[in-house]
């Protein structure tokens, strides 16, 4: 699909204006500068055409600070990557000497640029975007992110210098893997591993990730699309509205995925806090895995033995807390191990979500488990298990037929799902089991990961 840079200055309404011409609201926008930070990708469409629009951080080449590099970098990336670029400027500041720095670097660029005047909010306000004709990137189009005046011109001008689109790739089956957790943790320090570039800016300062950014990779034959999300701190610990709004984006970009892993650090072990995030993804129907990053960390200073000792505790310290029962696994994204063995994992949970399992080989395991442990019994009446049955997926959803609902107890019915669990690969998957009585026509079920 076809790429828009949004570039410019910081402050001066990129991200508005992205979510003005995308119809959405997947970037962060906020009164304070330098919000957005890593390149952060929203599809839009325009008159049937539809391309990609890559939101940047504020470009200010005279800021001397690390992180301004970085984000300098991410914007610079980003025009490798496009085919046509958006130049943001705020006409109500008037031009500045960082638009004529961003300005000179675009006027070398060898595709086509396009002014867009920001903020030009009633008619009156128009003779504002002339002072932007010295740039020298032809007319500036008078556009309002705030109120949308202007924004269709900016579309056709954008869409007429996009370059027709290569012959449609087939449909692929595409995994969707959010990694979530704990600021400053190493999330996106593992994107960039997985991703083999620096795809997301990593820096010591907890917190600089601030949007849900999806990355695409092609992992075999497979597309996954990785989503980096800003760290998630406890409710109570959270005080600026910035902050709130980017954990609120790390909790949709769960909602969307197929897949979460949590990140936690290993120098921690697995924190009350990793078992809330991990139960949000599961909450939102989410396959989870816990992932222990910084793993190279806590090998230099343990032996192998004392290392699987702790692990093995991780390990039963989550599966007792966390209902689904997820894996605990381990990575290093400074030393690059076990990077491929967790994509691979994820990939794997996403198909368990999307898998179904033949009818009879679920009754010979319902017959298996009444063998096992008799079902309980009210009152002199034993509760029988007739027939069982795959019903949905994503997640999987099962019909279990009884004789009577009201003999089912939560008790065995954990014993059915943690069963089930063991039987088929569904550790971290979210099942959802219906026990419906013989004759009923509507069923009533055990919504089991939710």
């Amino acid at each position: 699909m076809r790429k828009v840079a949004v570039v410019g200055y910081p402050n001066v309404g990129k991200s508005s204006l992205v979510n003005r011409l995308s119809g959405s609201r997947e970037a962060v926008v906020h009164e304070q500068p330098g919000v957005t930070r890593d390149r952060n990708e929203v599809t839009a469409e325009w008159n049937g055409r539809e391309f990609v629009l890559i939101d940047t951080g504020g470009v200010d080449f005279t800021d001397e600070d690390p992180l301004a590099g970085s984000i300098r970098e991410q914007a610079q990336a980003a025009l490798n990557d496009a085919d046509v670029a958006v130049f943001v400027v705020d006409a109500r500041a008037g031009r500045r000497p960082g638009d004529d720095e961003l300005a000179d670097l675009l006027r070398r660029w060898p595709k086509p640029t396009l002014v867009a005047a920001n903020k030009i909010d009633s008619a009156s306000d128009l003779p504002l975007a002339h002072d932007f004709h010295g740039l020298g990137l032809g007319d500036p189009i008078a556009v309002s992110a705030a109120q949308g005046l202007g924004t269709g011109d900016l579309l056709d001008a954008m869409v007429e210098g996009l370059p027709e689109e290569d012959a449609d790739p087939e449909e692929e089956d595409v995994v969707r893997l959010a990694l979530i957790g704990r600021p400053n943790v190493g999330k996106s320090s593992l994107v960039n591993k997985i991703a083999g570039s620096e795809r997301v800016i990593v820096s010591a300062v907890a917190g600089t990730t601030r949007d849900a950014i999806d990355l695409p990779i092609q992992v075999g034959d497979r597309t996954v699309v990785i989503v980096d999300t800003a760290g998630m701190r406890r409710q109570a610990k959270v005080t600026e509205s910035v902050e709130y709004y980017t954990a609120l984006r790390s909790q949709r970009a769960a909602e969307r995925a197929d897949v979460a892993l949590v990140v936690c650090d290993a120098q921690d072990g697995v924190t009350a806090q990793d078992l809330r995030v991990a139960d949000l993804a599961m909450r939102a129907n989410c396959a989870t895995a816990l992932v222990l990053n910084k793993w190279d960390l806590v090998a230099g200073t343990a032996d192998e033995v004392g290392g699987r000792i702790d692990i093995d505790h991780e390990r039963a310290r989550v599966a007792q807390k966390l209902r689904l029962r997820p894996k605990v696994l381990t990575v290093s994204a400074a030393t690059g191990r076990n990077v491929h063995r967790i994509v691979g994992e994820a990939i794997g949970l996403a198909d368990r979500m999307r898998s179904r399992i033949p009818t009879p080989d679920l009754n010979r395991f319902l017959a298996e488990v009444v063998q096992s442990r008799q079902p309980p019994a009210k009152q002199g009446h034993r509760l029988k298990l007739i027939y069982m049955a795959q019903i949905g997926e994503r997640p999987p959803r099962f019909a279990i037929q009884v004789n009577s609902r009201n003999r089912v107890t939560r008790d065995y019915a954990y014993f059915i799902e943690n069963r089930l669990r063991e039987r088929y690969g569904f550790a971290g998957v979210p099942l959802i089991i219906d026990f419906n009585e013989r004759g009923s026509r509507r069923p009533r079920g055990d919504r089991n990961g939710a």
